[in-house]
């Protein structure tokens, strides 16, 4: 019978291990930012859109080669009593078309002017890939510290509320002691409950900032993680020089607009190649008979080859080829402009970025020390209180005085974090 009953319990013993939740991943920043850079749809839109241009080289490449084909044909033509047949081109009743043929461009300038323009657009289409990514860092640093920052909320709006029972035990006890009047005990009892607000909305901005993030960094829907939280050990802010040195040379933006302007040089050439001859060869070899076989019946041989050479020039195309000279001059001009302004925006945005960084991370210890002094004056005035010189309202003001002074360094940290990502996106990792 005890060994009936284990059998029993077996499948629910199996069912709660199954239903036992896994343990939360636990993600570095690090370990964030590859992830988005594996599943972000606009890092993995951009990278395919890379991989298509370099294949448009590719294809522009092997134009420039000679290319080998083979022709099987048979073309049948209604008999009229002449050897050639009611169509005279066809010589005869029946044509039998067995070759292979090979073409090569001998001298072609715009194909070659072409597999220039697509090689820079490859380029430029790589540089964006590199935008894309970098574009992803700054929204993952940004919702990855608004993680860590709503733990960290979580953690003070628990001690706050822990605060606020205190004092109301305190009010509680001096009432019963006849020591205090019932307005004090009202007066606690209305930020206790207001602290308790305070966790559920904690808890809530937990969950809401950590669905933000998995929509970036997870494939599937996913939201059992936890993030490390490294706010406390933030880097140093790089000297200016050396923030503007890696901008300089490593900042996807200018290379896209420098890669654009490459690729409008070569659309201009491109197009005016339109205007030059192009020298082509063909090479056939095989049966052109009318009837399929090596030999004739006169035994002499069909199987042979033949060889044109051919020469197209230019003439005349109502204005078109001029047209498109014209135009592609025009976007030559428009990308020279937009790498002026992506110049001017970068060093703007590197100004702001930077300053901003500076000021983030200057606050950070004036904030600790708010910190500080706020827990020191709550402290105080409930010791004044509890000796009757201070008043229930002193004693509520020091807490949300307390509570708002912890938030506030808490949000000064993801700030200078933020600050630093909104650099990394023009920099590079430093």
């Amino acid at each position: 019978m005890p060994r009936l009953t284990l059998l029993a319990a077996l499948p629910l013993a199996l069912c709660a291990v199954a239903q036992t939740p896994a343990d939360p991943l636990q993600l570095t920043l690090q370990d964030a930012l590859t992830r988005a850079a594996a599943n972000s749809p606009q890092v993995i839109s951009a990278r395919l859109t890379a991989l298509i241009a370099r294949e448009d080289a590719v294809q522009a490449k092997a134009a420039l080669l000679p290319s080998v084909n083979g022709l099987s044909q048979v073309i049948y033509t209604q008999p009229n009593g002449t050897p050639s047949g009611v169509f005279v081109s066809n010589d005869g009743p029946h044509v039998y078309n067995d070759q292979l043929i090979a073409h090569g461009d001998i001298y072609s300038p715009a194909k070659r002017a072409e597999l220039a323009r697509l090689r820079a657009a490859a380029l430029a289409a790589v540089a964006k890939a590199d935008l894309a990514a970098r574009g992803v860092i700054g929204t993952v640093v940004q919702n990855f510290y608004a993680v860590a920052v709503a733990q960290r909320k979580l953690v003070n709006a628990r001690q706050s509320l822990t605060e606020a029972q205190t004092f109301l035990d305190i009010t509680t006890k001096q009432q019963q002691r006849g020591e205090a009047a019932r307005a004090d005990v009202v007066k606690a009892q209305i930020p206790e409950e207001q602290r308790q607000r305070d966790v559920q909305d904690a808890q809530l901005a937990i969950e809401k900032s950590r669905i933000a993030l998995a929509l970036l960094i997870f494939p599937d829907y996913n939201t059992n993680f936890t993030v490390v939280d490294d706010l406390d050990s933030a880097p140093a802010l790089p000297d200016f020089p050396r923030i503007q040195s890696l901008a300089s040379t490593n900042n996807p933006d200018i290379r896209a607009a420098q890669a654009v302007v490459t690729q409008q040089t070569f659309e201009i050439k491109s197009a005016r190649a339109a205007l030059l001859p192009n020298l082509s060869a063909d090479y056939f070899f095989g049966i052109n008979a009318n009837q399929f076989a090596v030999h004739n019946h006169d035994g002499n041989l069909l199987l042979g080859n033949a060889a044109q050479v051919q020469l197209t020039i230019p003439l005349w195309t109502w204005g078109a080829t001029r047209s498109k000279i014209r135009q592609s001059e025009y976007r030559l001009q428009q990308a020279k402009s937009d790498l002026t302004f992506t110049q001017r925006q970068l060093l703007a945005n590197l100004n702001s970025f930077y300053l901003e960084a500076q000021a983030a991370s200057a606050q950070i210890a004036s904030l600790k020390k708010s910190v500080d002094l706020s827990a020191d004056s709550l402290h105080l005035t409930v010791l004044r209180y509890q000796a009757g010189e201070a008043t229930a309202q002193e004693v509520v003001d020091a807490q949300s005085t307390l509570a708002q002074a912890r938030n506030a360094a808490e949000d000064g940290l993801a700030r200078y974090r933020v600050a630093l990502g909104a650099l990394q996106t023009l920099t590079g990792a430093f």
